[in-house]
């Protein structure tokens, strides 16, 4: 199949695999957030706490960042990857329960926003590095490519997050 000039990189099979990996991917980091803040508003009515969780998601990020970063270039990409998405699977997953259930209750998002904020300290540097590693010498159209599906993900997983 002959890719337009503009998706040139997707000639590679691996690099497709991974758009399509991290698409679904950053779907759910921009769902998930939403749903937290949500949830934490629905129980508490607070903007404080509102506040609170969403540093507790973010402060990981500036805290383990540099650590994340090195963890890339020391151990393989793909392991850290898939390490990093299996936590924050989890960790969803124990959020789903806790709330269909109806045992949800504020205190349990605050850990729970941090155990998904420590997920992306690794996997948004292990995901960067493998971009560059699959991209060979396409590597300005790949981070073009890659941009322009963050910036969407951006865009539509809160729209989604909400409307959900």
């Amino acid at each position: 199949m002959t890719w337009p000039h503009a998706l040139r990189c997707l000639s590679r099979r691996d690099l497709r695999l991974f758009f399509f990996g991290q698409s679904v991917s950053l779907m759910g980091n921009w769902v998930q957030p939403v749903a937290l803040s949500w949830l934490m508003y629905r129980l508490t009515h607070s903007a404080w706490m509102l506040g609170a969780v969403g540093f507790a998601s973010q402060i990981p990020v500036f805290a383990l960042g540099l650590y994340g970063g090195s963890v890339a270039d020391r151990w393989p990409r793909k392991r850290v990857v898939l390490a990093a998405v299996s936590i924050a699977m989890a960790q969803a997953t124990l959020l789903a329960v806790l709330t269909f259930t109806g045992w949800v209750r504020a205190w349990h998002l605050l850990p729970l926003a941090a155990v998904l904020g420590s997920t992306y300290a690794f996997e948004i540097p292990a995901r960067q590095s493998m971009l560059a590693d699959l991209a060979g010498d396409d590597i300005p159209n790949a981070v073009a490519l890659n941009s322009t599906l963050v910036t969407s993900m951006r865009v539509l997983g809160p729209s989604i997050g909400g409307f959900v």
